[in-house]
């Protein structure tokens, strides 16, 4: 890859730094209306919401670098979102310009841009968990609509969202699993449709498991072909994990530990003079390192006109393994303080690293458990037989 921006995509960088330094106030400075009022209006006047989509759907026709510019910009600034309807942005919204109607997209796709549309995902269930192609919620066709009859479980945001992308099994296939599985989309007010939040060990209730009974979803619901729902998968997550981006977050984590254990007392003298210490944030470092250059070799085929690869997995296994280490990195430099929350005096950075520590299910679980990836890692990529 050439590292070297071309004279329009380094103009590019430009704007998006002085719209960042006109637009974008330290965040003490923020009100609790910024993001909705403020903000939002703001980047989607830009076509930055969606910037990588086509302009005629409402996106902003941004080139492949451009939008990696922008999120690497945007990241770096410590910006809101482009848009809050995020999984709407990261797969859906793409499912639907590869796959959608032209009715489904003038339907679905302003919702998204606009933030006014919230989408949470049904894909994984209680006894195959990642393992997607052994799903069994099934959809009976009935002349002009589906009745889904089923449960999803791990369900992301499912309790605040308006529409779920949900994956069902029309027909079995004991030769190819993937070819009886279709894509549905489905409003969560729809009658038999039930939601139970799952409370995580952090207090938090961000998964759900949503039950369906008997709900009937019309056929112009249907994203794709009756059984093409496996390819609508494999593009989403894809998709969901080809950015480079979530590099210049794990590096600003990664300062903040060097803070705490340069702070930190270890045997009498401060914890980042500690060899182990110094060990374990020089392998963090180097995994972080890592990941941008495997995020770069990404970017590069997208450019050269590639799909996404297999390769994206390796990142995703990366972080799911430095935020689970950070964390309990964090809650070891603190010592006796490391068993308090927020609220609680003692605790450095308002209890960010116990947050980390409680709620790593959320990231290892969301878009592929690590065994999934290292099985995608072994079969794809290294060739070895299947598990």
């Amino acid at each position: 890859m050439d590292f070297n921006l071309s004279p329009e995509e380094e103009a590019f960088r430009e704007e998006v730094r002085d719209f960042l330094a006109e637009n974008l106030p330290p965040k003490h400075e923020r009100g609790t209306d910024f993001l909705q009022k403020v903000w939002l209006p703001k980047v989607r006047e830009k076509r930055w919401v969606g910037f990588s989509w086509p302009r005629e759907v409402g996106g902003g026709g941004g080139s492949v670098m451009q939008q990696a510019i922008l999120k690497e910009e945007m990241t770096r600034a410590q910006a809101p979102p482009l848009g809050t309807s995020w999984m709407g942005l990261q797969w859906v919204g793409p499912g639907l310009i590869a796959y959608g109607t032209e009715e489904q997209q003038q339907r679905f796709l302003p919702g998204i841009l606009d933030s006014e549309v919230v989408w949470c995902t049904g894909y994984s269930e209680p006894h195959c968990g990642s393992d997607l192609a052994a799903i069994q919620c099934k959809a009976v066709r009935e002349g002009d609509s589906y009745t889904v009859n089923g449960q999803k479980i791990w369900t992301t945001l499912a309790m605040a969202s308006d529409w779920i992308i949900l994956l069902v099994r029309t027909s079995t296939d004991p030769d190819d699993k993937h070819a009886g599985i279709t894509c549905l989309l489905v409003p969560m007010d729809a009658e038999g449709v039930t939601v139970r939040p799952i409370k995580s060990m952090s207090g938090v209730s961000i998964f759900a498991e949503v039950f369906f009974d008997d709900v009937r979803v019309p056929i112009a619901d249907r994203l794709g072909r009756q059984g093409e729902g496996w390819q609508v998968t494999v593009m989403a997550l894809a998709n969901e994990r080809s950015g480079i981006s979530e590099v210049e977050g794990l590096l600003r984590s990664l300062d903040r530990l060097k803070a705490l254990a340069k702070s930190s007392v270890r045997g009498g003298r401060p914890a980042l003079e500690d060899p182990d210490t110094r060990r374990k944030l020089a392998r963090m470092e180097t995994t972080i390192e890592s990941m941008r250059f495997n995020g770069l070799r990404a970017l590069t085929r997208q450019l050269q006109g590639e799909g996404p690869s297999s390769e994206t997995s390796i990142n995703k296994l990366h972080r799911t393994t430095l935020e689970v280490e950070m964390g309990e990195l964090g809650l070891l430099l603190q010592g006796n303080a490391g068993g308090l929350m927020r609220g609680a005096e003692p605790v450095p950075d308002g209890g960010r690293w116990q947050r980390m520590a409680l709620s790593w299910p959320e990231l290892v679980i969301g878009g592929g458990t690590p065994n999934i990836q290292k099985n995608i890692i072994a079969e794809r990529i290294l060739a070895l037989p299947k598990d």
